[in-house]
This record gives structure tokens, sequence and C-alpha cells, in this order.
């Protein structure tokens, strides 16, 4: 195998292992409370652990890259993750559940800012640097729709299962890192390149804020993942103790949603080709307001008789689907717009405010979906998330019209 090879498939099964790790919060969010006895408020918790530690060393990643290099740092990651892995297995209960997420975020800013700066150095020229960057991207999503397949082969078929089995999946979390780590530690990288200008690379970002443009986009995509990750991570719950699915399909419903979410995302890369972003992302916003409008009576509907199959699923398990589909093209279109509308000097720092308030965004959706999955009755409980969705509409519409206002300025 070649050097270069051997550099994408480091770059790959690294980005298909984080797409796994990151991903593990809904499921561990469901087990955690029949097994370790973790309520409802304190799983909220594990959500912010991950994204504020991604927030807060996406800050500083940029002024320790130079100085330690993207292989040692990426290493440092792996081990790290790794390391949170095994930890998770040994020590189960809720302080090894928070510490492992902050490691495993903490690791996340390494590894993302190392393979992006790393697919420069197996491609040749920009056609072939966006192509890799798709197939980069595409193992990523391949590990979102492997974990819940994963844990679901240790949870038992009934309504609650309290065994502690489900941990064993960290066993091949470690084992994952672990082949990284050595396939990475295998690659010669050319680091000469690296320039010790971080700290301005970090003052920069955080000038951009003040710019309208930027502002209206941090606040959108705030909404947007907010939303998001809100029903992601607590799906499997409200599968299991709303919808009565047991919690082997309350997991693998969580693969059925990364899975609508990837076809969402390429179905509406066509119709945006064809009608435009600002028509099909609205469109999306008005198709998932009805769907979260839906859920409550879909549920109330529903059998409350223990599932025994998908065939005997209640409706609004299925609605969830549709969500994502709806939900999928939302994020990259934004975030498209944002980096289209401004100068390529500008895309690095902007990438970095893109990490760091899409973290923020998925701790807040996720504690509040916590909040929202205690007080309110089972059923009703993400129905205002259809405040959110409101925002995130008027959030569109203005960057739309920042958008047009930044291409007549040229």
């Amino acid at each position: 195998m070649t050097q270069r090879a051997r550099l994408i498939f480091a770059m790959a099964l690294t980005y298909f292992t984080y797409g796994m790790l990151l991903n593990t919060v809904g499921t561990v969010i469901l087990r955690s409370q029949a097994s370790l006895g973790v309520a409802k408020s304190q799983a909220g918790n594990f959500d912010p652990f991950k994204d504020l530690s991604i927030m807060v060393v996406s800050c500083i990643c940029a002024s320790l890259l130079p100085r330690i290099g993207l292989k040692r740092a990426m290493q440092l990651g792996l081990l790290l993750a790794g390391g949170a892995c095994v930890l998770m297995r040994m020590v189960p209960g809720y302080p090894a559940v928070c510490l492992q997420y902050m490691l495993i975020g903490a690791s996340f800013p390494f590894i993302k800012v190392g393979i992006y700066t790393l697919i420069g150095h197996a491609t040749d020229d920009a056609k072939g640097h966006a192509s890799l960057t798709s197939v980069i991207e595409g193992f990523f999503g391949a590990g979102m729709l492997c974990v819940p397949l994963l844990f679901s082969r240790f949870v038992g078929d009934g309504l609650v299962d309290t065994s502690n089995d489900w941990l064993n999946a960290y066993w091949i979390f470690a084992g994952l890192c672990a082949v990284c780590l050595a396939v990475l530690t295998t690659v010669n990288i050319d680091e000469s390149r690296q320039t010790g200008e971080g700290a301005q690379s970090f003052i920069a970002m955080v000038k951009l804020v003040r710019l309208p443009l930027v502002l209206v986009f941090i606040c959108s995509a705030f909404v947007y993942v907010f939303i998001e990750q809100g029903i992601n991570n607590w799906l499997p719950t409200f599968d299991n103790e709303v919808l009565k699915l047991p919690q082997s399909m309350s997991v693998i419903a969580g693969s059925f949603l990364a899975a609508a979410i990837a076809v969402g995302r390429v179905v509406g890369a066509g119709f945006i080709r064809k009608f435009g972003w600002y028509a099909v992302v609205n469109s999306c916003l008005a198709l998932m307001f009805v769907g979260i409008v839906a859920i409550a009576p879909l549920a109330k509907m529903a059998d409350h008789a223990p599932v025994t199959g998908w065939l005997h699923a209640p409706l609004a398990a299925y609605l969830f689907l549709g969500l994502g589909v709806f939900m999928a093209p939302i994020y990259p279109t934004i975030v498209s717009v944002l980096l289209s509308a401004s100068p390529k000097s500008r895309h690095i720092p902007l990438m970095g405010l893109v990490v760091i308030f899409s973290a923020l965004g998925g701790s807040a959706g996720a504690k509040l979906a916590a909040t929202l999955l205690t007080y309110f009755s089972g059923p009703w409980a993400f129905t205002p998330m259809v405040i959110p969705a409101a925002m995130l509409a008027v959030g569109v519409t203005l960057l739309r019209r920042q958008q047009l206002a930044a291409d007549a300025q040229g």
C-alpha cells in the first residue's frame, strides 16, 4: 500500500470511528437510565460534556496544532478516545459516562482539523480535494449508521433491559481507536508547510462574529442543531417510554433516523440544483413544522401495548423518519450559503465558528429535551420544538437577505 493510500485509509477509518463515538448519546441515554440508574436530568448532561469540550478545544486548537504537529495531535486524540472507551467499560457509572464524553469531545477538534488539513496532502487539485472530502464525510455518515446497529447486538428484546451487556460495545470502539492509531503511526506526513500563526487565526475567528452575515448564520445554525440534537439524542428514550418499542428496536430507530438524514441530504441536493436553496429550505422547514406538530396526536393514538416488531410499530415511530428527511438539507445548505458568500480567506475561521456554535446548539438541545421529557407528559415532549423551528424560519429569511447584500457588494 502506498503512503498516499495509507494516509487516505487512516483518515477514512478515523472519521468512521468518530462518526460512531460522537453519535452514541441517544443509546447511552436510554441504556444508562435502565442499567446504571441515571436520571433523565442527569442524562441531559451527556451531550453538553461532549459539545462544550469540543467548543473549548476548538478555540485553542489553531494555536496548539502548529506546536505539536498534526500527526501527534491526531495520535493524542485517538489515545484519549480509546482510553475513554476503556474507562467507560471498566468503571460504568454516571461520572464515567460524563468523563468519556468530555475526553472524546476534547479529542475531536484535533481529529477534524487534522483530517481536513491532510486532505490537501493527499490530493493534487481542487477537484480531487472536493472528491476526497466527500468520501471522508461519507465514512463519518457510515459510522453514524453503524453505531445503533452495533449497540442493538448487545441489548435485549424486552421493553426494559437492566443488564450491562451494552457496555461491551466499548471494547469494539477501543479496538477501532487502536487500529486507527496503528495505521496513522505508519504514515509519513510532511508537515513543513505548517506555520505558527494559530493565535492570529483565533483572533480573526472572533472578529468575524460582528459581521451581519456571520451573526445571522450563527443564530440559525445554533437553532437548527438545537432541534436536531434534541430529537436525535432523546428519540430512543421517547420510542421506548412513550411508544412502547422494545429497547433493541428503540436503539435501531436511531440508525433509521441517521439513514433518513443521509437520504434527505442526497435528495435535497438535487432539488436545490433545480429550485434554489431558499425555496427548498423553506419547504423543508414547513414540512418539519407540520411533522413536529403531528407527533403528539399520533403518539396518543398509538396502542400502548408492547410492540413486537416493526410491522406493529405505531405510525408516530415512522414519522420521525420523515422528520429526518425534512431536516437533512437545512444545515449543510446554510453552511454552504455562508461560505459561498464569504471570501475564501475567511473560510478557515468561519469553520471554527461553525464547530463552536454547533456544539453549543447541540448541548442546549439535548438539555432542553431532557427537561421536556421529565416535566411534560410523554406524547407532548417534542411539541415545544415548534418554537425554535419558527425561529429558524426567521433566521433563514434574514440569512437570504444578508446573502443578497453580500453578493451586491461583490
